[in-house]
């Protein structure tokens, strides 16, 4: 058997990884986080008796001080957000008071004189959250799921008897509240409402939530409740106002942390060059995913219970297998010990994956972020990052899965080959050194809201006098929009939706487009698993390789009329990856910046983009194999965009030729779009960019960075606000690499639609220096209407 790891610290985890030939020159940072104290609170005296004897026998003989604080608010009426590191306890928070409630109304002659909804992002977060309720063993609190894996004969004895309910906001949106009707008790008693992770909810996601919140609290208040919002988080930046923004309401915040935690050793890793060479020569270093999974099969062999996060699904397929193919070759029962972890798995697959995960039968895990989402994973030893997350809540949130009782843990950030994960790697302050970020929503988006404020109108009529109170003060130019276009009809009694159809399949708050696309083996007709269908495209295209729970296919073709991938098993050695190409118009042009003879603009473009093509990748080496054309429909996309003007004397002084120029501002888009997450609440896959030596809407080189979602994200405003700093890390990040020419962790780009041509490291970097020259002088930026420039 392995050794146990109770007696050893996360040093020593570490000294065992880096014991093996080449591997101690890979790290280039170790950080040591202090563990951190106790403070406990005596229980509340309002919190009910037989609640409080539950937790007591469950272990927990006191809450923390952090615990008690939140809950002391929610009893008191006041909305509050409770934001603390991983394995904190945020749960006990809100079921003190919630609980406590419910078991109170459980004397009312119906059983349920309050009730309380639970909102989780994922499915797995409710059902880890129903499995935790039951080890209370209390027989008054009827506690149910409801959620897509919900069988439709147990949903009618939700409806009517479970006092509280687990769900997520796409239940929530589709089911609960245009039937509301048949929740019509429900919603009566409804006395809290729970938002856990709410840090997830960013973005657009986050704003259509935002507005899912205000429907849920539109409609309690017609029967009758004003329930509580009692929301969880991640540490993030300002937790108080993003939740406000979050949920329309004034929101108390309590972040002053009481639990226990084990000192955490992070190590930074790069992984070596392999002496091969991509795109234009370009070196090669070895994959982000071949390194970590190295690393769980020895941390597996010593007995260390680990988890990897991959940014991908077929990521975190492809380290779970080729963890297991090192380890068959070692013992072949702790290959069966190793599994990945992801969405688009079938229900009984997750469930039968999380029972292993809790009852420790699983020594190593490669999962997605479902893992950071506080599904109860105890007693970890190790964490491995398979590059960067995006945010610093989500790297700390993700190295906080290990240690979770109070013991060491031993965490790894391993870098891609990409211009933000070698900045990072090499620049530890920008981690270790830095505040985590805001959350980044626009509850005012109307395209977001458009959708919405339908499905609210079809819920109960949209009054005037209260419709700047539910939605905001832009809520009404947006309904006059939806009049006019016959979605919305006014009469005195307020607005209507009259259509057939159903309003709320206007809003998909996951901008997953037309529905899951379903993965179905060729010879058996059975169903694989599902993927987004805005993702199809690239993920599941002819030629695609597919890896579902360890085995490998190739999609032998894909019907998106019918939401259908065929695929066919295969032993493939490598990987595949698609490719894209945009062009881009701009709508209009919001404000604007004056970087002397520059310019940094922000505003609403239109972004056209197709996958033309997909390389063929080596999976260990990640070498390119070859490039397949395909042909696949166009799609559009009118999003907000941060761009950027040098005039024809600017590229003159920075000693660009003519020839030189394309490939200059395209290397510097690259070489932006990846540094942008430093700024941002994104990933480089959350946006998108396009360049161009003379673009016929500027008449300028120009370099465009736009959100990746319709109506914007946020993003590409946050680029515009922090211009200055953001471009300068980019170019910093340029030319500190030590390629001569250009490589992935500079200005190559994994996702190029043109093959990385052209491309001009040097180029870029004068480029962005006669950019950044009036950078120093900025100020405020400026309306284009105070300035009377139109550069649409």
């Amino acid at each position: 058997m392995p050794t146990s790891t109770a007696q050893r610290c996360a040093e020593q985890l570490l000294d065992g990884l880096l014991a093996a030939p080449g591997r101690r020159d890979r790290v280039t940072h170790v950080e040591v986080v202090a563990a951190r104290p106790a403070h406990s609170a005596p229980w509340p005296q309002w919190v009910s008796a037989q609640l409080r004897t539950a937790f007591i026998a469950r272990g927990v003989e006191q809450p923390w001080s952090h615990q008690v604080a939140a809950a002391e608010h929610a009893h008191a009426g006041r909305h509050v957000v409770l934001s603390s590191g991983t394995a904190s306890g945020k749960s006990l928070a809100f079921l003190l008071p919630a609980l406590t409630a419910v078991l109170d109304g459980a004397r009312m002659p119906s059983g349920r004189g309050a009730t309380a909804l639970y909102l989780a992002p994922t499915k797995a977060l409710a059902h880890d959250q129903l499995a935790s309720m039951q080890t209370l063993e209390i027989p008054q609190l009827r506690a149910a799921t409801y959620d897509g894996d919900t069988p439709r004969e147990e949903r009618d004895w939700v409806r009517a008897h479970a006092s509280y309910v687990l769900t997520n906001p796409d239940l929530l949106h589709r089911s609960l509240l245009p039937g509301h009707a048949r929740w019509a008790s429900f919603l009566r008693a409804l006395r809290f409402v729970i938002v856990d992770e709410c840090h997830v909810y960013r973005g657009v996601f986050g704003s259509h939530v935002a507005a899912v919140l205000r429907r849920l609290r539109r409609l309690a208040q017609a029967y009758g409740s004003d329930p509580v919002v009692i929301a969880a988080s991640a540490t993030v930046a300002d937790p108080a106002a993003a939740v406000t923004r979050l949920v329309g309401m004034p929101v108390a915040a309590v972040t002053e942390d009481g639990s226990p935690h084990g000192r955490a050793v992070i190590a930074l890793w790069e992984p070596p060059l392999t002496g091969l060479r991509g795109e234009s020569g370009a070196p090669v270093r070895r994959t982000a995913t071949a390194e970590t999974a190295d690393l769980l099969s020895d941390l597996v062999v010593d007995g260390v219970r680990t988890v990897a996060f991959v940014r991908s699904r077929r990521g975190a397929e492809a380290v779970a297998m080729t963890a297991r193919d090192h380890l068959s070759e070692v013992d072949g029962s702790l290959a069966a010990r190793v599994a990945s972890y992801r969405a688009g798995y079938l229900p009984e697959e997750r469930r039968r994956l999380e029972h292993r995960l809790r009852s420790g039968d699983l020594l190593g895990v490669a999962a997605t972020t479902a893992l950071e989402l506080g599904i109860d994973v105890s007693g970890l030893d190790a964490v491995l990052i398979a590059g960067w997350p995006g945010r610093r809540s989500s790297f700390w949130q993700q190295i906080g899965r290990a240690g979770r009782r109070g013991a060491d843990a031993l965490a790894i950030l391993v870098a891609r080959d990409d211009p933000l994960d070698t900045y990072l790697v090499h620049h530890p302050e920008a981690i270790f050194g830095a505040s985590v970020e805001a959350t980044v929503l626009d509850p005012d988006n109307p395209y977001v809201l458009g959708p919405h404020l339908c499905a609210a109108a079809a819920e109960r009529p949209l009054h005037e006098a209260t419709l700047a109170d539910w939605f905001g003060p832009g809520a009404r130019a947006v309904v006059d929009d939806l009049t006019a276009r016959g979605l919305l009809r006014r009469r005195p009694a307020g607005w209507f939706w009259t259509r057939s159809e159903r309003a709320s399949d206007l809003a998909d708050l996951r901008g997953l487009g037309a529905g899951p696309v379903q993965v179905v083996e060729s010879g058996t007709g059975r169903l694989l698993g599902t993927v987004d269908g805005a993702a199809a495209d690239a993920a599941v295209h002819t030629g695609a390789v597919y890896v579902h729970q360890g085995r490998t296919y190739v999609i032998d073709a894909l019907d998106l009329t019918a939401s259908a991938a065929l695929a066919s098993a295969a032993v493939v050695d490598f990987s595949t990856h698609a490719r894209s190409v945009s062009d881009i118009a701009v709508v209009t042009t919001d404000a604007v910046r004056q970087w002397g003879p520059a310019r940094v603009h922000a505003g609403v473009v239109d972004v056209s983009s197709q996958v033309v093509s997909f390389l063929r990748r080596r999976l260990v080496s990640g070498e390119v194999l070859g490039e397949q054309p395909l042909d696949l429909p166009q799609r559009q996309l009118r999003t907000r965009a941060c761009w950027w003007t040098v005039t024809a004397e600017q590229i003159e002084a920075a000693g660009l030729a003519e020839e030189d120029v394309a490939g200059a501002a395209h290397a510097a888009e690259h070489a932006a779009i990846g540094m942008l997450p430093l700024i941002a609440t994104c990933d480089r896959w959350d946006i998108g960019g396009v360049s161009t030596a003379a673009h016929p809407d500027t008449g300028l080189c120009t370099v465009f960075v736009h959100d990746a979602h319709s109506g914007g994200a946020g993003f590409a405003d946050r680029a515009f606000a922090a211009a200055s700093v953001w471009l300068t890390a980019t170019r910093d990040a340029i030319a500190a690499c030590d390629c001569p020419h250009g490589c992935p962790s500079c200005i190559q780009s994994p996702k190029c639609g043109n093959g990385n041509e052209p491309l001009d490291k040097a180029g870029a970097v004068r480029l962005l220096d006669v950019l950044l020259i009036g950078a120093d002088a900025d100020a405020a930026p400026t309306a284009l209407a105070t300035v009377g420039v139109d550069d649409t």
